[in-house]
């Protein structure tokens, strides 16, 4: 499998990402004294940014690799959904997906960093939760399923993804025979019965499964309970610096050493591997090589400040230099 062929496939693949869209701000600065009226750092501002996040950031990260992408979400009448709007369309990406909800805010994470260091994070979100937009995004949802060749759940526990929706997405999806992956949260695990994959960080594994992953043993029982628990297909557990582990049922599991050669800021990884696995799925890659690419591809977007996208050149050089291992049988 060589790099170009890869991102040939991931050409224009139609990937549909549900989820919690948010709009991530960064603001730099310098912190040169301590403020005399409280014990904290003065930062002096020197620049301030604005970055697509969560699933508008699997979004991206799917049309960085070349991808075709259709993102349904909620969005306040807001200037950071303007902001929010107009990084999605610098990206080529389409906004039509995203329901405007008076009297809410659009999701927002404000992070201040200052000499490299995250100093502090502020987060701008309210609970949008009602049976009228639960339909009107269910609606949509399902609507476009079929002209997509894999769906992605980014679950961010902000309030879009909810039982009925997540069934019915999964029934459409089964109905279609589009594949289907799930960035899950804490408490949501039940419902993913009958998706391809999910891929909890090992904090959130531990904690759904209630078996606290430090060494091989647990994570092993980690592993096997949670494909018990989601009735998922796979699990791909992400390992930080120790890689990822893919579970599968009737299958040896298939650990994965991280590729990252400096790791920056982990912001928004999650969301690059989901992307990348949608990706390879669509394409008709299986789940060992998908999980690989993502691993791949993770690998590179540590290294970079804030959430980012991997871009295809990126990606390419580093299969060139170190091509992919073939799946275990």
């Amino acid at each position: 499998m060589t790099a170009p062929s890869v991102l040939r496939r991931f050409r224009n693949a139609p990937i549909l990402v549900v989820g919690d869209v948010m709009l991530d701000e960064y603001i730099f600065g310098v912190v040169e004294r301590i403020s005399p009226e409280a014990p904290v750092p003065i930062v002096r501002m020197a620049k301030r940014s604005h970055r697509l996040g969560g699933a508008a950031n699997v979004a991206a990260n799917v049309a960085s690799l070349g991808g075709m992408c259709t993102t349904v979400g909620l969005v306040g009448q807001d200037s950071a959904a303007q902001e929010l709007r107009r990084l999605c369309r610098e990206r080529g990406l389409t906004t039509r997906g995203l329901l405007p909800l008076a009297g809410i805010p659009t999701i927002r994470k404000t992070r201040v960093i200052a000499q490299h260091q995250q100093l502090l994070r502020v987060d701008a979100e309210e609970n949008h939760s009602s049976a009228q937009v639960g339909t009107t995004l269910r609606r949509r949802a399902i609507r476009a399923v079929a002209k997509h060749s894999a769906v992605v759940i980014s679950d961010y526990g902000k309030g879009v993804i909810t039982e009925d929706l997540v069934t019915a997405l999964i029934s459409a999806c089964q109905h279609h025979n589009v594949r289907i992956i799930v960035d899950p949260k804490a408490g949501h695990f039940p419902l993913y019965t009958g998706v391809d994959i999910v891929t909890p960080n090992h904090h959130e594994a531990g904690d759904a499964c209630g078996i606290p992953i430090v060494d091989r043993e647990s994570l092993l029982a980690a592993g096997k309970r949670l494909l018990e628990i989601t009735g998922s297909k796979a699990v791909l557990i992400t390992r930080g610096p120790e890689g990822m582990s893919l579970f599968r049922r009737d299958h040896r599991p298939v650990h994965i050493a991280t590729d990252a050669l400096e790791v920056y800021d982990v912001s928004g990884a999650g969301d690059t591997v989901v992307a990348t696995l949608a990706l390879a799925l669509a394409t008709g890659h299986d789940l060992e090589i998908a999980s690989r690419l993502a691993n791949r591809a993770a690998g590179i977007v540590v290294g970079k400040l804030g959430t980012a996208a991997v871009m295809p050149q990126e990606l390419a050089a580093s299969l060139r230099k170190r091509p992919l291992q073939k799946p275990h049988r």
